[in-house]
C-alpha cells in the first residue's frame, strides 16, 4: 500500500465518520446526560462493537450478505428492533429539568451498562459490515501481504472514528448547561429517541 492510497483512505474515512449516525448520536446524547468521564465507557463499547463487525465482515457476514440475503435481512430486522427499543427507552427516561440548580439527581448508570449499550448500538448497525466489506478492499494491494495492510487500515479507521466520537461527546458536554434550562434536555432526549426509531425504520424499509 502506497502513501497516496493510505492518504486517500484517511480522507474518505474522515468525512464518512463525521456523518451523524447511531454511534455519533449516542456519543452526543451520553455527553449531554453523563459527561465525558462516563461516556468514555460507552465509547469503548462503540469501538469494541465496531471491531467485532470488522472481524465479522472480513469473514462470515460479508459472504452471508451475498449468498444468503434472507438471513442477512433477518439480521437487519433484529438490529432495527434493538434501535427501536433504545429509542423507546430513551424517550421513557427523558425528564424535564426545571433549572440548572434543580435538585433532581441524574439517572445513575454503571460503567458496565454504558459499555454494553455502546457495544449493542454498534452491532445494531449492519451497514457497517457492508462499509467494511466494500471499502477496505478498494485500498488493498493484492500483490503485497494483506495482513499488514488490514492492520494499517483498521488502526487508521479507529483513530478517526474515536476522534469524531470525542468531538460529538465534547459537543454534548458543552451544551449540557444550556440544555438543563427549562425543558430543553427533555426535548433533546426525545429528539434522540425519535432519531433512533427513524434509524430503525430505515433498516426495516431497506429490508422491505
Amino acid at each position: 500500500m502506497s502513501w497516496q492510497v493510505w492518504l486517500m483512505f484517511i480522507g474518505s474515512t474522515f468525512f464518512i465518520s463525521a456523518t451523524p449516525g447511531a454511534n455519533m448520536l449516542l456519543a452526543f446524547s451520553f455527553g449531554v446526560n453523563h459527561g465525558i468521564k462516563k461516556t468514555l465507557y460507552a465509547l469503548a463499547g462503540l469501538s469494541s462493537g465496531l471491531l467485532i463487525l470488522l472481524l465479522i465482515s472480513l469473514s462470515f457476514l460479508a459472504y452471508l450478505a451475498q449468498s444468503a440475503p434472507i438471513l442477512f435481512e433477518l439480521f437487519k430486522l433484529l438490529a432495527a428492533a434493538y434501535l427501536a427499543y433504545l429509542g423507546v427507552k430513551t424517550w421513557q427516561q427523558s425528564k424535564p429539568q426545571l433549572s440548572p440548580d434543580s435538585s433532581a439527581q441524574p439517572i445513575q448508570v454503571s460503567p458496565w451498562s454504558l459499555f454494553k449499550i455502546g457495544v449493542w448500538v454498534s452491532l445494531s448497525n449492519p451497514k457497517a459490515i457492508l462499509f467494511f466489506a466494500a471499502l477496505f478492499p478498494k485500498f488493498l494491494d493484492t500483490k503485497q501481504d494483506l495482513l499488514p495492510q488490514y492492520l494499517i487500515l483498521t488502526v487508521s479507521f479507529f483513530v478517526i472514528e474515536t476522534f469524531w466520537q470525542l468531538i460529538y461527546t465534547a459537543g454534548g458536554v458543552a451544551l449540557s448547561k444550556w440544555l438543563l434550562q427549562n425543558a430543553r434536555l427533555m426535548y433533546l432526549n426525545r429528539l434522540c429517541a425519535v432519531i433512533f426509531v427513524l434509524l430503525a425504520a430505515g433498516l426495516v424499509w431497506d429490508s422491505v
